[in-house]
């Protein structure tokens, strides 16, 4: 059987379709599987074993339509589900499954603060629309698998594992980044080295205030200076992850390292936490408003003004769960 699996964007996302690619290939019948994805996001997959061929995303549709015909696939798992992939959906006429994105909810949970969302995870979501395939989740967690050609060593920076915090600073929205004051605060309570994760020049600038704010505490800046699998390895041999709704959480659940997760506009009930079968060493962290959540995504800004739901987080408890107070 060949089979399309999709998921267009983005690091997280995808990461989080790698459970339903490894069970499609290891339990469907001499199953072939492509994956279809942005350009910018294949490096995440293009090292997965259970990847027979990987088909980039182009704005040519009628190319890319012509493409995907001539592959004459048997199935399409849609795990993206909007226009565009509908339109893939209507003109290719091949059996697809799909998922319920549950937006009304969703949107019933943002406006009016009503959730009827199911305390269920996004892949168990993913698997329920497989049901007619006989695929089951193998309960081995998220994959993420890196080039043999990695060099990174830790011994560059001075580190050993297990011996650091990573601290991921960024994040594709503003409402979803931790605070520069609450960074400052969780690293003066920290007794251990702490690595900045990060990418892009305003994480790359917020990493420089963070250092000349504390320099006299043992805090490597490796923001902007490491690809995506170079970060992977530095969370898998950090004693901890502390991180917002991000993208680097999802690839850290992959890994044994404990995840302290700061929820800010977004919410754990939308189903997009880190996934872990055992959901042990996972650790979310929420402040209680009225307000909360207020957008399914993110924003530039807080809707209120105030952004409590960052800056009102209880960094206490996110140190002691760390297990590393002064």
């Amino acid at each position: 059987m060949k089979v399309l699996i999709i998921r267009l964007s983005s690091i997280g996302d995808i990461v989080l379709t790698t459970p339903v690619i490894r069970c499609v290939k290891q339990q469907l019948a001499d199953a072939e599987v492509h994956f279809l994805t942005k350009d910018t996001f294949s490096g995440l997959v293009v090292h997965n074993p259970y990847i027979d061929h990987i088909k980039c995303w182009t704005n040519d549709t009628k190319a890319l339509v012509n493409e995907l015909a001539l592959e004459n696939y048997d199935l399409v798992i849609d795990l993206h589900k909007n226009l565009r992939t509908r339109k893939l959906k209507k003109v290719l006429k091949i059996t697809w499954i799909s998922f319920d994105k549950l937006n009304i909810q969703k949107w019933l949970f943002v406006q009016f603060k009503l959730n009827l969302l199911p305390q269920i995870h996004i892949i168990d979501r993913y698997f329920d629309a497989l049901k007619s395939l006989q695929v089951v989740d193998d309960q081995k967690g998220v994959d993420y698998f890196f080039s043999d050609n990695l060099s990174l060593q830790l011994s560059e920076y001075n580190l050993q594992p297990k011996a650091y915090v990573a601290l991921a600073i960024g994040g594709t929205y503003f409402t979803k980044q931790i605070p520069l004051d609450v960074i400052l605060n969780i690293i003066k309570r920290l007794n251990r080295p702490i690595v900045l994760l990060g990418g892009g020049s305003v994480d790359e600038a917020k990493a420089a205030q963070i250092v000349n704010a504390i320099s006299h505490i043992s805090v490597i800046n490796l923001c902007n200076k490491l690809t995506l699998d170079e970060s992977a390895y530095i969370i898998k041999n950090a004693s901890d992850l502390i991180t917002g709704d991000t993208g680097l959480m999802h690839i850290a659940s992959a890994f044994e390292t404990p995840i302290h997760c700061l929820w800010g506009n977004t919410h754990p009930s939308f189903g997009m936490y880190a996934y872990r079968t055992n959901k042990e060493e996972l650790f979310n962290y929420q402040v209680d408003l009225k307000c909360s959540p207020c957008s399914k995504l993110g924003g530039d800004s807080c809707p209120r003004g105030h952004f409590e739901c960052m800056l009102k987080q209880n960094i206490k408890q996110i140190v002691k769960n760390c297990q590393a107070v002064d």
